[in-house]
């Protein structure tokens, strides 16, 4: 009785899918649990497709807005000067004149964040100058843009990096690092780069990603990514 009523819920699915136009599998031997894993993925969502729509609402309209673009798509930041005046000034002028255009992300930590904007591309390059603390209350959570540094408080320069979730590791970062963005657009891509596979680097850790990520372009736009 058992095989029945589980073969019976099975045929219900495939007559759901087909009438939905799902297309599932034929084989010529396969069992109920073997049917149901297959419509399951045929219909189960896309998680990036599920983020395409994402958005945060825009902090001040006096803020600048820059757009990251990457062969996997957009991210587009709003840069919180109200906060973080300095290290906002220099996101702008390092965008104006085309210091990120071709810069890669080098880091990547699932569930974390990825990190870029190094010229050296391995996480010891600057801009040739440092940028003093402005650190603030503003949660590290998904899509926040902070300021990548060494041990002292006032060695942030041009690597950035963009979390990828608000959890014990990211809250370990508040007030310790400078909040000076938000994505507002564009979390499908920044989820999309932030799951690619990783290697090891040098020290061990499991960070480098397998499919390099690079910036194309970044410069300065409106809410929509289109350049001003």
């Amino acid at each position: 009785m058992k095989k029945i009523i589980i073969s019976l819920i099975a045929l219900s699915l495939i007559l759901s899918a087909v009438g939905c136009g799902t297309k599932v599998e034929e084989t010529t031997k396969t069992d109920s649990t073997e049917v149901v894993a297959q419509v399951v993925a045929d219909i189960a969502p896309n998680p990036a497709d599920s983020l395409a729509g994402k958005t945060f609402p825009i902090r001040s309209k006096d803020n600048a807005i820059v757009t990251i673009e990457t062969d996997f798509g957009k991210m587009i930041v709003e840069l919180y000067r109200d906060v973080a005046p300095a290290h906002a000034d220099s996101f702008v002028a390092r965008a104006n004149d085309g210091f990120y255009n071709g810069l890669i992300f080098h880091r990547i930590i699932e569930n974390f964040m990825l990190q870029g904007g190094d010229p050296k591309g391995n996480g010891t390059g600057n801009a040739g100058y440092f940028l003093p603390a402005e650190f603030n209350e503003l949660p590290h959570q998904d899509g926040t843009l902070s300021m990548a540094r060494s041990q002292s408080p006032n060695s942030a320069s041009c690597q950035f990096f963009v979390c990828l979730a608000r959890n014990r590791s990211t809250a370990n970062l508040d007030r310790q690092y400078t909040v000076f963005g938000q994505l507002i657009k564009g979390y499908n891509v920044l989820h999309a780069i932030g799951s690619l596979e990783t290697t090891a680097n040098p020290r061990g850790e499991k960070s480098v990603p397998v499919t390099e990520v690079v910036m194309r372009k970044v410069y300065l736009s409106d809410a929509d990514g289109k350049a001003l």
